[in-house]
């Protein structure tokens, strides 16, 4: 059986859902961007959680603008240098940024969603949780919702789905992704990581798309991360390889695998400096999408479009 509960902990007000069989726990804070905060899995003889989270409601505070830490990048993710962009011959310039001059991992990486649904029976336990957008934002005027739906299945199996519905008058550009940092306790330098990719996009110094794509197979095959720079963007194969993307952890004896759907054809990796944890992120294009086109998605009035991803994890 599966259960949901909420819970207040370290300043937050969190929704779980509980595999009861076999103790896996997925803990979501609504009111922090539909935040994933925990995934405890089963280890050895009590639980692992996966996820790099806050400590406390001021550490999210102090540092949310810092690492995004599985905030809800809407309606772009990355970086819009200077925050203008054109859409349908009409520039835009976006108000909203975490400094002067940046704007980067969209809107509402920072709002409260509201709980629509909980539910579990024997087969999973979920959450949907929904945001109204209202074109608050002279750059971004187009009102929309999006909606997150975490569901917890058997085997500590954790699907996530985003749906947008354009509320706007007129088509929207959209790009989707999500920000979730792992960790097993165990530094990166220490970990391996594969993932289903023979292209990489080229960045400039901004970490902006030259517009370029380069080959680039080194984790096709699963491989150390000592040392290892990265922050960059990935072209998935979703055709030839038998996962999508695994981090391996040889010393605990856990992988975390990542099952995106088509939808989510660009895969982000970012290893920040402390290297204690890797953000695995799901997009639907690349940085600047707005701006190159790079998978940028268009709704028209009234469309609506799922994207979904999927976590699993295991030790052996």
């Amino acid at each position: 059986m599966f259960s949901t509960h909420t819970i207040h902990q370290d300043g937050f007000d969190i929704v779980a859902l509980k595999d009861d069989d076999n103790g896996a726990q997925v803990e979501i804070i609504p009111a922090h961007s539909a935040m994933l905060h925990a995934f405890r899995i089963p280890y050895k003889d009590t639980q692992l959680n996966i996820i790099d989270n806050y400590a406390s409601l001021e550490d999210y505070r102090a540092n949310m603008a810092t690492y995004f830490k599985s905030a809800k990048l809407s309606p772009f993710a990355c970086r819009i240098p200077g925050g203008v962009y054109e859409w349908e011959g009409k520039q835009y310039k976006i108000q909203k940024g975490i400094a002067p001059g940046s704007y980067i991992h969209g809107l509402l990486y920072d709002v409260a969603f509201t709980v629509e649904e909980k539910y579990a029976d024997e087969k999973s336990a979920r959450v949907t949780l929904r945001y109204q957008y209202n074109g608050a934002d002279e750059g971004y005027p187009f009102p929309y919702d999006c909606v997150v739906q975490y569901s917890l299945q058997p085997s500590s199996h954790l699907e996530v789905t985003t749906t947008i519905s354009n509320r706007s008058s007129g088509a929207i550009p959209v790009m989707d992704g999500w920000h979730p940092y792992f960790t097993t306790g165990t530094p990166i330098d220490d970990m391996e990581l594969q993932f289903a990719s023979e292209q990489i996009v080229e960045f400039n110094a901004q970490l902006v798309p030259t517009g370029k794509v380069l080959p680039y197979n080194r984790f096709l095959e699963s491989s150390p991360l000592e040392g290892i720079p990265l922050d960059n963007s990935f072209l998935l194969n979703f055709d030839q390889h038998a996962s999508t993307c695994t981090l391996r952890d040889p010393k605990k004896h856990v992988a975390i695998t990542f099952y995106p759907d088509s939808s989510y054809p660009v895969l982000q990796i970012y290893i920040p400096p402390h290297r204690n944890s890797i953000a695995i992120e799901n997009l639907t294009g690349a940085p600047n999408a707005f701006n190159n086109g790079m998978g940028l998605v268009s709704l028209s009035a009234g469309e609506s479009k799922a994207f979904r991803t999927a976590i699993s994890a295991l030790s052996w």
